[in-house]
């Protein structure tokens, strides 16, 4: 059966994964309602255009070795509580979490919505890109080893969905929050590996892979790791 976006969003709890958007499949997405989230502060802002960066985020949270549903439903209420109790924010910063195993949760409210209809979401993740730039935080602390088998594969399948809804090209789309702000997010590791994560993107695109672009220096950055559980730099 062919999903559309409409469809996607009145599918319930559990978004499992269906044809949509030219043969692409969307990832199994475990919504707010799905993880016990609070009700935000205010409504999100919404953009009517798309994102033009996908950022990717470590939590900066331990390398737990629970990699079930109920642990990844933990960590975005943390997160939420986070930001919104010590930071006074309006909701959680990022868009979407990916648990340690591989648990694709939404994050900031009216995320799915927007996506429905080609929108964008104003979140709190990256400062001055907030307004063209969608976040993805994956649980873990990566300076060092990089994320779990799971989190890989539930990376490439929300990046692929994700270009394929905004015609986004991964080679120039996928940046590291280093990238754009003074930080060591997303770890000196899987800064290291982001080349491979666009590569494999473009290759469940289908798309031949050009070239690899590194925005900033591939290696350490000579910055500290985290200082404190959800700290990956300058975020609003």
């Amino acid at each position: 059966m062919l999903i559309t976006r409409r469809t996607l969003l009145s599918m319930g709890s559990g978004l499992a994964g269906h044809t949509l958007l030219g043969g692409r499949r969307h990832p199994t997405l475990h919504t707010r309602a799905e993880w016990g989230a609070m009700p935000p502060k205010i409504r999100a802002t919404v953009l009517h255009h798309g994102p033009r960066f996908i950022v990717v985020h470590h939590t900066a949270t331990p390398n737990t070795t629970d990699l079930s549903f109920a642990a990844a439903c933990r960590l975005s209420r943390g997160i939420q509580r986070y930001h919104m109790r010590h930071n006074h924010w309006d909701d959680m910063g990022e868009h979407f979490t990916v648990g340690r195993g591989g648990y694709v949760m939404e994050g900031r409210n009216h995320t799915l919505p927007a996506i429905q209809h080609d929108n964008h979401v104003v979140g709190a993740h990256v400062r001055n890109h907030n307004n063209e730039s969608l976040g993805i935080e994956t649980e873990g602390t990566y300076m060092t080893m990089l994320p779990t088998d799971e989190q890989m594969a539930a990376l490439v399948r929300l990046i692929s969905w994700l270009c394929s809804v905004y015609a986004l090209d991964p080679e120039t789309c996928v940046l590291g929050h280093r990238d754009l702000n003074h930080t060591s997010c997303p770890g000196d590791e899987f800064y290291a590996f982001l080349p491979e994560l666009r590569r494999r993107v473009a290759g469940r695109l289908g798309r031949p892979v050009r070239r690899q672009l590194r925005v900033g220096p591939v290696g350490p950055s000579g910055l500290p790791g985290p200082a404190h559980m959800y700290d990956h730099g300058p975020a609003v």
